[in-house]
C-alpha cells in the first residue's frame, strides 16, 4: 500500500465530509473550518451501548479498555481515569494492546496504578503485549499482578454482582503461538481449542462474557454459546467516512473489514468492538475515528 494511495483516500474522506448537507458558518469560500478539524479529532470520546438480558437480571455496568498502547491521557491518566470514574461501572474489562511494542510502559503503568483497587478489572493479552520477546512479555505480565489486574487465559472467572453471578472468560491473542514453529494453520487451531476451553468451563448456567482481543472470529464465539463477546484490535478501521465507508482497513480483515467497532449481533450472541485508544502510535491518523471508553450496560 503506498503512501500515494493514503493521500488520496484522505483528500476524499476531507471533501466528503466539508461537503455533507446541513452544515453551518461556512468560510466565504465554503470550507468549514471546525469540520475539517473534527475529521482529525483524537479527544476521548465514551460510547454507550446497551445489552439486553434475561427478565430479572440486574443491571450492570462494564467499562473496556482497549487497545491504549501506552498512550498518554493527560498526566497519570488522568483524563481516562476520570472519564471511568464518572461512569462508575461495575467492572473493567482490558480487552489486549494495553501495553505497546515500541512505547515505554509508563503511561500503561500510570492507568493500572489508577484503577488499583477500585473495580474489578480483568486482562487478555493482544498481539502487542507479545511483541520484543518473552522477557518482555514477562515483564508486563508482572506488571498486571502488581497491581491486582486478573489476567485470563483460556480460563474463566466468576464474579457476582448485585444479585447475579456472571462468567467473565479470556483468552490469549494468537500470537501467543506465534514463536512456535508451527505454521499459521495450527496457530489458528491451538487458539480455537482455548476458545473451546474457555467455554467448557463456562457451562454452570451463568451470563457468559468472553474477552478476545480479535472480532473476526465472532462466527466460532457464536458457535460456543457466549453470549457477549468483547473485542477490540482493530483500531475502527483507521479511516471512516460517515455512511460511507465503517472503516478503510483492519489487520486480520484486510480492506473494507466487517468489525471495526459497535455493536453486532449474530445467533443470539453479542459482539461489541472498541475501537480502542491509541493515538500516538498509529501508522496513519485516524479520520473520523475518535479514540473511545466503551462503556456496556447490561440488564432486562
Amino acid at each position: 500500500m503506498t503512501k500515494r494511495f493514503f493521500l488520496l483516500l484522505a483528500a476524499f474522506s476531507l471533501l466528503f465530509v466539508i461537503c455533507l448537507p446541513g452544515q453551518a458558518e461556512q468560510t466565504p469560500k465554503g470550507l468549514n473550518i471546525q469540520s475539517v478539524l473534527s475529521v482529525f479529532s483524537d479527544e476521548l470520546q465514551v460510547v454507550q451501548y446497551a445489552v439486553h438480558t434475561e427478565d430479572g437480571f440486574p443491571s450492570i455496568r462494564i467499562a473496556q479498555v482497549s487497545d491504549l498502547h501506552s498512550c498518554a491521557y493527560g498526566e497519570d491518566q488522568r483524563e481516562l481515569l476520570e472519564a471511568i470514574d464518572r461512569e462508575n461501572p461495575d467492572l473493567v474489562v482490558l480487552t489486549g494492546d494495553i501495553f505497546d511494542g515500541s512505547l515505554p510502559m509508563e503511561p500503561t503503568v500510570a492507568f493500572l496504578r489508577g484503577v488499583q483497587g477500585k473495580y474489578p478489572c480483568y486482562f487478555v493479552t493482544g498481539n502487542n503485549e507479545y511483541e520484543k520477546g518473552g522477557d518482555a512479555f514477562a515483564e508486563r505480565m508482572a506488571v498486571l499482578t502488581e497491581y491486582g489486574i486478573i489476567r485470563l487465559s483460556g480460563d474463566v472467572a466468576v464474579l457476582r454482582v448485585r444479585d447475579a453471578s456472571i462468567n467473565i472468560c479470556g483468552v490469549d491473542d494468537p500470537c501467543a503461538w506465534a514463536d512456535s514453529d508451527d505454521p499459521q494453520e495450527s496457530r489458528e487451531t491451538r487458539y480455537k481449542e482455548q476458545v473451546a476451553q474457555a467455554a467448557a468451563l463456562a457451562q454452570n448456567g451463568n451470563y457468559t462474557i468472553l474477552l478476545a482481543h480479535r472480532p473476526e472470529y465472532f462466527d466460532f464465539y457464536c458457535e460456543l454459546g457466549f453470549d457477549l463477546v468483547l473485542s477490540g484490535h482493530v483500531h475502527g478501521g483507521q479511516w471512516r467516512i460517515p455512511g460511507l465507508l465503517d472503516g478503510l482497513y483492519a489487520p486480520g480483515q484486510g480492506f473494507f473489514p466487517a468489525y471495526t467497532g459497535g455493536k453486532h449481533e449474530k445467533n443470539g450472541a453479542v459482539m461489541i468492538v472498541s475501537r480502542g485508544l491509541a493515538r500516538e502510535t498509529t501508522n496513519v491518523p485516524r479520520i473520523n475515528n475518535r479514540p473511545e471508553l466503551v462503556i456496556i450496560d447490561l440488564g432486562e
